[in-house]
């Protein structure tokens, strides 16, 4: 075997050993707080703690409306922490709901490793703990980008009253294969988060809002995701949104209140 094959293979597995060891980097954008950092908001809110086991406490903001009609849980995307995701909050708190939105671990002031196994835990108990407070039936799961897989593995393993996906991915795997084509990812991916397998089990009604111009995560992931049972989920197109502006559309405001007020 030449030099030329012999350095092309050893750079080859060098960059799928470099991949699968920090790929945590290339997946999560997370930003830090300090444990002594103030939230500051001019509506009522609550900061939560959810401490999970030792060492793992996941943080969260809750905001609260008089006499709510139910619960937004919300699952921010990869990057940055609810500091700035809670501006999306009154999205949902000016059709009278509540709001809580909550960090990863190692975003914001959570603290913990990350793992699939144990990232999907702490959201568990997350709703547990919430469930004690709002009848499941009053509870809406809602997932942003990433965070779709850890809504859609929640509303397949309880009972919420319904299930809103954005933007989301149809199979992790394959999102990140998009942009590392020539690497084995599916052997070197830590994280799956099977979307399409999870919805599979979804009992309660699916809404689905993705932009016709998403190129980040195209809108065929939302179509081969309600192909797989048409019947309980609707799919909602935002013509030219893109993957981080479907808010600035009136039409995605309308969507949001028609399915909280139905």
């Amino acid at each position: 075997m030449s030099p030329t094959i012999l350095y092309i293979i050893g750079a080859y597995v060098l960059l799928a050993g470099i991949i699968y060891f920090v790929q945590d980097r290339f997946i999560f954008k997370p930003e830090k707080l300090k444990q002594d950092f103030k939230y500051k908001y001019d509506v009522p809110f609550t900061e939560l703690f959810f401490d999970v086991e030792q060492g793992v406490r996941i943080n969260g903001l809750h905001f609260t409306v008089k006499k709510p009609l139910g619960l937004i849980l919300y699952f921010h995307g990869n990057s940055r922490s609810i500091k700035g995701w809670a501006k999306y909050a009154k999205d949902f708190w000016r059709y009278n709901y509540d709001v809580v939105l909550v960090d990863y671990r190692g975003f914001g002031k959570s603290t913990g490793k990350r793992s699939e196994h144990d990232m999907l835990k702490d959201m568990q108990f997350v709703y547990d703990t919430l469930a004690v407070q709002y009848t499941e039936h009053h509870i809406i799961v809602y997932g942003r980008s990433l965070g779709s897989g850890f809504a859609a593995k929640l509303a397949s393993d309880n009972k919420p009253r319904y299930l809103i996906l954005d933007a989301p991915y149809y199979n992790f795997t394959k999102v990140i294969e998009r942009f590392l084509p020539i690497l084995p990812i599916r052997f070197l991916l830590r994280y799956q988060l099977r979307t399409d397998k999870w919805i599979r089990h979804v009992n309660c009604h699916t809404y689905i809002i993705h932009g016709t111009r998403d190129f980040l995560i195209p809108i065929s992931n939302s179509e081969k995701l309600q192909a797989l049972n048409p019947k309980k989920i609707t799919l909602i197109r935002i013509n030219g949104g893109g993957h981080n502006n479907l808010p600035s559309y009136n039409e995605y405001h309308n969507i949001i209140r028609d399915i909280l007020q139905y």
